[in-house]
């Protein structure tokens, strides 16, 4: 049975236009997400936030009089709640409430699958759980009394944080784990450096769709038209048109008002962005708050300290916008595309080939008969500019990066 849900918005004076309400339907999505129907709206405009019931306690007696009776027994609030706010709007409203942060990490637990991401999840859920702890629960003494046992012994609030601490401390040595073997994966790959790109960008704006056209395979990576369809990174090797091999890795989509442990949870996850070579920032063209999701995927970037790698913006789903709007968009670094039937990617790929070609160094050398065994790694690594056979072997002329040269011309005159 679908749950049937409320959603209360407050709209203080410094909201933008139109990102009120831009923030209201993403929560009636998120709340599609996570299972349940929105078949009621409040908002409530305010000059701040009430430290009590975050929107009046005018408007909370308000919306538990419309909602009496109807079958509505969830309350969403698209602000993070105190937990002194939670639990005064939950006796007056006499229903569950849930607040945007709580939502949202109910969407990752559906959503996790690797036991990675089960345990960022746990974490998230865990960090956020800490501070709502309250002393609602009697103290009570051990069961078994007697001698020896007397006393108020233990509250049970004690005992559950106790609890939390041990099982928090615990997640974060295993994700810390996590992280040392992506560490030493990752060591592994720079001893034969392949450029990593990274696709950021704002939950459901086609990544997924877009990694399974470059690679060919349509159902390689899971794609639906949800948000926070996947939530674990997803690399793959793709050729770019000169032949050489570059990793996509496709990234948990950004959110506005992201959770600050959502952040922290993922930040073993989102290394892989600021570990990255270039970033393909991907846009929903057809959205029409593209711009305010723009900037929050430039925010969270920053968040994560890698405002300083070079980036290549996308506007996919072009398909779905008017030509006009698409010629105001297609301008100098921006590329439109269609990630679903493959429009701009040859534009795209040769975009990031020339963005690539940036960094490496020209060379020529020759590659003896008895050294063809490197083959494989000139092709992988390097832009040929020409290649020639000739008696003692093959004459290259290659684009290549300054690490893999190093190595590489090492191995051919050993």
């Amino acid at each position: 049975m679908i749950e049937q849900v409320a959603t209360v918005g407050i709209r203080l004076p410094r909201e933008q236009s139109g990102r009120f309400e831009s923030l209201m339907e993403e929560l009636k999505r998120l709340v599609e997400t996570a299972g349940g129907e929105v078949v009621k709206e409040f908002s409530q405009a305010r000059p701040r936030k009430d430290p009590a019931t975050l929107i009046g306690k005018g408007k909370i007696e308000e919306i538990q009089q419309e909602i009496a009776g109807t079958g509505i027994k969830t309350v969403v609030f698209d602000d993070d709640l105190t937990p002194a706010q939670q639990k005064n709007i939950e006796k007056m409203l006499r229903a569950k409430v849930v607040d945007r942060t709580r939502l949202i990490l109910d969407i990752f637990a559906l959503r996790a699958r690797s036991r990675e991401g089960q345990l960022q999840i746990e974490l998230a859920q865990l960090n956020y759980l800490v501070p709502r702890l309250t002393g609602a629960w009697r103290g009570y003494s051990q069961q078994a009394g007697g001698i020896g046992t007397r006393g108020p012994g233990e509250k049970k609030i004690e005992v559950e944080r106790r609890y939390v601490r041990e099982r928090i401390k615990r997640l974060k040595k295993e994700i810390e784990d996590v992280r040392q073997h992506r560490e030493r994966a990752r060591v592994g790959r720079q001893k034969v450096p392949i450029p990593q790109i990274g696709l950021v960008g704002y939950t459901n704006v086609g990544k997924s769709t877009l990694l399974n056209s470059l690679i060919g395979k349509i159902d390689e990576v899971y794609a639906d038209d949800k948000l926070f369809a996947t939530l674990d990174p997803t690399t793959r090797r793709v050729k770019l048109p000169a032949g050489r091999t570059v990793l996509f890795t496709d990234t948990v989509g950004f959110i506005q008002k992201l959770p600050t442990e959502l952040v922290a949870a993922f930040r073993a996850t989102l290394e892989e962005v600021a570990e990255a070579t270039l970033l393909i920032h991907v846009v929903d063209a057809a959205a029409h708050d593209w711009v305010e999701q723009q900037k929050t995927v430039l925010e969270v970037i920053k968040t994560l300290g890698a405002e300083n790698i070079p980036m290549i913006t996308v506007f996919n789903k072009i398909d779905l916008v008017p030509e006009k709007l698409r010629q105001t968009l297609e301008r100098k670094d921006n590329y439109c595309i269609s990630g679903k039937n493959g429009d701009g990617l040859a534009a795209l790929l040769a975009a990031i080939e020339k963005k690539l070609d940036g960094g490496l160094i020209e060379v020529a050398f020759d590659l003896p008969h008895d050294k063809q065994r490197l083959l494989s790694d000139i092709y992988r690594t390097a832009h040929i500019l020409a290649q020639k056979s000739t008696a003692e072997g093959t004459h290259f002329r290659l684009l290549i990066d300054p690490a893999n040269w190093k190595k590489m011309s090492h191995d051919v005159s050993e």
